[in-house]
């Protein structure tokens, strides 16, 4: 079974088992957010939910970890503006 989510209105697919952060990489996404202060893109860093780079909005909850956050099918993942 394969899940899909959306991210900026457009589907990503995703494994049951994987996180938002690999489906996310794993689709070719590797910048979901970008910094206040002078819009650095962020995504995937440490992998391990110690560091804040791959934060994300998900189904409306901010600041979630995507690397340790399980992908889920339907899923809304997002903007860049949550930052």
């Amino acid at each position: 079974m394969t899940y899909t989510m959306t991210f900026e209105g457009r589907p990503v697919r995703a494994e049951p088992g994987q996180s938002v952060a690999a489906a996310l990489v794993a689709s070719g996404v590797v910048s979901w957010r970008v910094t206040r202060g002078q819009g650095r893109p962020r995504g995937l860093f440490c992998g391990i939910g110690l560091c804040h780079d791959c934060l994300i909005t998900i189904d409306g909850v901010p600041d979630q970890r995507a690397c340790v956050v399980p992908a889920r099918d339907g899923m809304r993942l997002g903007d860049r503006d949550d930052a």
